[in-house]
């Protein structure tokens, strides 16, 4: 069993089918993340399986299905504006910004950025 300074893995559970194949250097990641923000955070969705309700309309599966993907609660701006500047500086692949939450993950390829 993986050791997490701020996590445990059931936080990353699918709430469709409550499997989680997260990958165990994703959340150490998240660790880093939440070093250097510097506040605590909510992961409100992690691993996701092709049935969730979120991947089952795309065409091929997303991060979440990948176990390499989590989206993160904030409660305002500042937070939002820290989570992205810090999840850049740790180089995450891809970002994905919306009101409520941020999108980070550790995809394959040239980095992306999207709003919701």
């Amino acid at each position: 069993m993986t050791a997490y300074r701020y996590f445990v893995s059931s936080e990353f559970r699918c709430s469709h089918c409550n499997e989680n194949h997260i990958k165990p250097e994703f959340i150490h990641r998240l660790d880093e993340l939440r070093d250097l923000c510097g506040f605590p955070f909510v992961v409100n969705s992690g691993y996701r399986c092709k049935e969730h309700p979120s991947e089952a309309t795309k065409e091929f599966p997303g991060q979440h299905f990948f176990g390499c993907a989590a989206d993160i609660k904030v409660r305002n701006g500042s937070e939002r504006r820290r989570l992205v500047d810090c999840a850049l500086e740790l180089d995450f692949k891809g970002i994905g910004v919306a009101n409520s939450f941020v999108h980070v993950d550790d995809r394959d390829g040239h980095p992306v950025m999207w709003t919701y």
